[in-house]
C-alpha cells in the first residue's frame, strides 16, 4: 500500500506568533470553562480551605512543640491532638471537594471540546479532506483533547494549590524568621532559570510529540481500512516496518522530551532541598545559640519544605502545562479553519411544493487540491422537472464534479448552479440536500443494522416504510435471511454484505429519503444480472415524476435517457438522444464501442442501427 504524505494542519490556518507557542493557547480554554462557574468557584473555594488547612499544620506544630512539649502539660499534647484531628477531617472534606470538582470540569470541558471539534469539522467541506489527513483529526478528538483533561481535570488545580502555599508559606517563613527567610528567597533565581531554560524545550519537543503520534494514527487508520488491500497484495512485512519506523520516531521524540522534563524536576530538587538542608543547619545554630525557639524552628522548616515541595510540584505540573498549550494550539488551529461553503445568514427559501429542476449556468469550477486544471468550464445544463438524464464520458470529464456541486459540497468559481430557480448559494444546505436522493457507485454502508443504515436519510421514518423502501430496492429477501433480519450488525462498512447487497442498501436508504431530484452514479453497476433485474424495475418507479441524472457507464442506461450529455474535459460536447449521438460518432461513438457492455450492438442494432466506429 503506498502511503500519501498530506500537508499539516497548520497549512490550513494562520499559526500563533512565536511569543503565543508558551502557554497563551490554554487562554482559548476560558470560553468552555464558562458555562461552569458556579463549579469553579466551589473547587477554588475548596482548594483555598485545603491550602490553608495545611498552612495552619505549622502553627500547630510549633504550639506543640514549645507549649505541650516545652511545659510538659499532658492536657496540652491532648488539646493538640483533638485540634489536629479536626484539621485533619477539615482538610480531607476539602481534598474530596476539590478533586471531585476539578476532576468534573475537566471531563465536562473535554467533552465539550471534543463536540464542538467535531461539530465543525462535520461543516467543512470536502475539499478540506482533500488536503487533510483523517488520523491527524483523530488524534486531535483524542489524545490532545485528553492531554487537555489531564491539566483542566488535574494539573491546573496542582498548580494553583501549590501557588497558594507558596504564596501563603512565603508569608509564614517571613513572619518566623525573616533573617533565614532571606536566605530561601536567594535560591529562587536558581530555581526559576532551569524552568525557563527547560520548559522551552520541553514545550518544542511536546508538540513534536504529538505530530509523532498524529503520524503513527494516521497508518493506523489508513492500513485498517484497507486491510484486503493489505493482504491480497501481502503488504504487510512493508507496513509492520513502516508503521514500526513511525512508532519508533514517535518513541525517540518522546524519550527526548521525558529526558528533558526529568532533568528540570532533579535540577529544581536538587536545588530547593539543598537550599533547606543549609536553612536547616542554619536555623539549629540559632536555637543552640537560643536566638530561636525550637518550634519556631520546626514550624519554619515546615513552611519551607511545603514552599520547596510547592516549587517542586509547579515544575511538575509546568511539563503537562506546556504538553496541554500544544494540544489547545493544535485544537484551535481546527476550530479556526473556515469552511468555502458557508451558510447564508438569510437562507432564501426554496419553492414548496418541490419542482425538481435543475441549472448550471456556465458554471467555472477547479478542486482545492487541483488548482491547475479546470473541473468544469463554461458547463451549462438545463434539466426540466422529471427529466431523466445521462451524463457520459471519459474519466475525468466532470460527470462526478456535477453531483458535487448541486449538492454544494462546493462552490463555482464562476456561474451558478440553482434548483427550482434558486441559487444554490443562497439556500440553507440542509434544506437544499434534503430534496436531493444519492446513490453512489461505492455505497457506503455505517457500522449499524440495515435499520439504522436505510433510516440514514429520514432517522423519523417508521419501521414499515423502511421495510417498504427495503421491499422496492429488492434488498428484503436477503436482509430476512440474516440472523437477526434487519436488526443485524452489518460490520465494519458493511463488510458482512456483497457489493451488490450494499449497493441495494443505498438504493433503499435513497428510496425512503423520496427526494424531488435523484442522483445515480450507476447505482446497478455492482449487482448480478438477476439483482440488477429487480433493482432497476424498482429505480424505474422510484424514478417517476421525479428529476434524475445519472452518471451512465451501462448502454442499457443511456438507452432509457431522456437526453444524454457527453462530457469531455469539464465541457458539454454533445447533445443528444442514443440514436442521434450515435448517428453522429465522434465521442459517444467510441465510448458507446468501449466503456458500454457488450450488448451495445445488438441492443443498438433492435433499436437505432449499428453504432458507428468512426
Amino acid at each position: 500500500m503506498v502511503m500519501r504524505d498530506s500537508p499539516s494542519l497548520e497549512s490550513e490556518a494562520t499559526s500563533l506568533p512565536e511569543a503565543g507557542r508558551r502557554l497563551r493557547p490554554l487562554r482559548n480554554l476560558l470560553r468552555f470553562l464558562r458555562p461552569y462557574r458556579k463549579q469553579i468557584a466551589g473547587a477554588i473555594v475548596a482548594l483555598i480551605i485545603a491550602a490553608t488547612t495545611v498552612l495552619g499544620l505549622g502553627m500547630g506544630l510549633r504550639y506543640l512543640v514549645d507549649g505541650a512539649f516545652g511545659s510538659g502539660n499532658p492536657d496540652l499534647l491532648d488539646q493538640a491532638v483533638i485540634v489536629l484531628l479536626g484539621v485533619v477531617f477539615v482538610l480531607a472534606g476539602a481534598s474530596y471537594a476539590r478533586f471531585y470538582l476539578v476532576s468534573w470540569i475537566g471531563e465536562r470541558v473535554v467533552a465539550d471540546i471534543r463536540k464542538a471539534v467535531f461539530d465543525h469539522v462535520l461543516t467543512l467541506s470536502p475539499g478540506f479532506f482533500e488536503t487533510t489527513r483523517t488520523g491527524e483529526i483523530l488524534s486531535r478528538l483524542t489524545t490532545d483533547t485528553t492531554l487537555i483533561q489531564v491539566v483542566v481535570g488535574s494539573s491546573a488545580s496542582v498548580a494553583l494549590r501549590n501557588f497558594l502555599l507558596f504564596i501563603g508559606g512565603s508569608v509564614m517563613l517571613l513572619v518566623t524568621s525573616p533573617t533565614l527567610t532571606g536566605l530561601v528567597f536567594l535560591v529562587v533565581p536558581l530555581v526559576v532559570a532551569p524552568i525557563l531554560i527547560y520548559g522551552r524545550r520541553v514545550r518544542r519537543l511536546s508538540r513534536d510529540s504529538q505530530d509523532r503520534l498524529a503520524d503513527v494514527g494516521v497508518y493506523i487508520e489508513e492500513s485498517l481500512n484497507a486491510i484486503r488491500t493489505v493482504q491480497a497484495f501481502t503488504h504487510e512485512p512493508v507496513d509492520r516496518t513502516r508503521f514500526g519506523d513511525r512508532v519508533e520516531d514517535a518513541f525517540a521524540t518522546s524519550v527526548r522530551r521525558i529526558s528533558a522534563r526529568a532533568m528540570l524536576t532533579a535540577t529544581v530538587i536538587v536545588l530547593v532541598f539543598s537550599a533547606v538542608s543549609a536553612i536547616l543547619w542554619l536555623g539549629g545554630r540559632n536555637v543552640l545559640d537560643g536566638t530561636m525557639s525550637a518550634g519556631d524552628l520546626s514550624a519554619f522548616v515546615f513552611y519551607a519544605v511545603v514552599v520547596a515541595g510547592a516549587v517542586g510540584a509547579i515544575s511538575e505540573v509546568v511539563g503537562d502545562l506546556q504538553r496541554a498549550s500544544g494540544a489547545t494550539e493544535r485544537l484551535m488551529d481546527l476550530l479556526a479553519i473556515a469552511s468555502p461553503v458557508v451558510a447564508p445568514t438569510l437562507p432564501v427559501a426554496l419553492p414548496e411544493p418541490a419542482e425538481g429542476r435543475v441549472e448550471f449556468d456556465r458554471v467555472r469550477f477547479r478542486y482545492p487540491a487541483r488548482p491547475d486544471r479546470p473541473a468544469l468550464e463554461d458547463f451549462s445544463l438545463s434539466v426540466k422537472p422529471g427529466e431523466k438524464i445521462a451524463l457520459v464520458g471519459p474519466s475525468g470529464a466532470g460527470k462526478t464534479t456535477v453531483f458535487q456541486l448541486l449538492l454544494r459540497f462546493y462552490d463555482p468559481e464562476s456561474g451558478a448552479v440553482r434548483v427550482d430557480g434558486i441559487d444554490v448559494r443562497q439556500a440553507a444546505p440542509a434544506t437544499l440536500r434534503g430534496r436531493i436522493g444519492l446513490v453512489p457507485q461505492e455505497p457506503v454502508i455505517f457500522s449499524a443494522n440495515a435499520w439504522e443504515n436505510i433510516r440514514y436519510g429520514r432517522p423519523d421514518a417508521t419501521d414499515a416504510e423502511v421495510r417498504a423502501a427495503a421491499e422496492a430496492a429488492a434488498a428484503d429477501d436477503f436482509l430476512d435471511r440474516l440472523p437477526e433480519g434487519f436488526a443485524t450488525f452489518l460490520g465494519e462498512k458493511g463488510v458482512r454484505l456483497s457489493g451488490g447487497q450494499r449497493q441495494r442498501l443505498a438504493i433503499a436508504r435513497a428510496i425512503l429519503r423520496n427526494p424531488a431530484v435523484l442522483l445515480l452514479d450507476e447505482a446497478t453497476s455492482a449487482l448480478d444480472a438477476e439483482s440488477e433485474r429487480a433493482v432497476q424495475t424498482a429505480l424505474d418507479r422510484l424514478m417517476v415524476g421525479r428529476t434524475t441524472l445519472v452518471i451512465a457507464h451501462r448502454l442499457a442506461t443511456v438507452l432509457k435517457a431522456d437526453r444524454i450529455i457527453v462530457l469531455d474535459q469539464g465541457r458539454v460536447v454533445a447533445t443528444g438522444t442514443h440514436a442521434e449521438l450515435s448517428r453522429q460518432g465522434g465521442l459517444y461513438a467510441r465510448l458507446a464501442a468501449l466503456q458500454f457492455d457488450q450488448a451495445a450492438d445488438a441492443l443498438a442494432g433492435i433499436g437505432d442501427g449499428a453504432i458507428s466506429r468512426g
